[in-house]
């Protein structure tokens, strides 16, 4: 079980993360574009080359990030554009976890298996802090 930040950001994700990359050094271990993702979520031609997915690893943790297309909600405020990501090793933790932080806040989306390889949700707790909880299907 781990702890990661997760950033949003309206169209500059890739200038972010090449900048954090020249600041903390090493490799991407993944970088997705909307292009490259599947069909049906509402993209548009000016979005299609944004950042669906960045993953930089610093030191022990990984950095992530992505842009949020007009179609995902109003675009992200500066200061307030992260998620907590809390990586979990079964669903029904996830699903235990989801439902106490969700409680008395917004889900923004239910627990459910996604096309990246993961059982994913993501909610918005009472406090207003967004969380994203996140179990890969190989460990479920």
């Amino acid at each position: 079980m781990s702890l990661s930040i997760y950033l949003h950001f309206n169209g500059n994700c890739r200038e972010v993360f090449e900048y954090y990359r020249s600041v903390f050094g090493g490799d991407f271990e993944s970088i997705t574009t909307f292009g490259e993702g599947p069909p049906g979520m509402g993209i548009t031609d000016d979005e299609i080359d944004q950042v669906m997915h960045v993953a930089l690893p610093i030191g022990d943790s990984i950095l992530m990030g992505s842009d949020m297309p007009e179609a995902f909600g109003p675009p992200p405020t500066q200061g307030s554009n992260f998620a907590i990501t809390y990586s979990l090793s079964s669903r029904d933790e996830a699903d235990d976890i989801f439902a106490k932080l969700s409680d008395g806040g917004q889900v923004t989306m239910p627990m459910d298996n996604m096309f990246w390889g993961s059982y994913f949700g993501s909610c918005i707790d009472q406090f207003g802090i967004s969380w994203q909880l996140d179990v890969p299907v190989s460990d479920s």
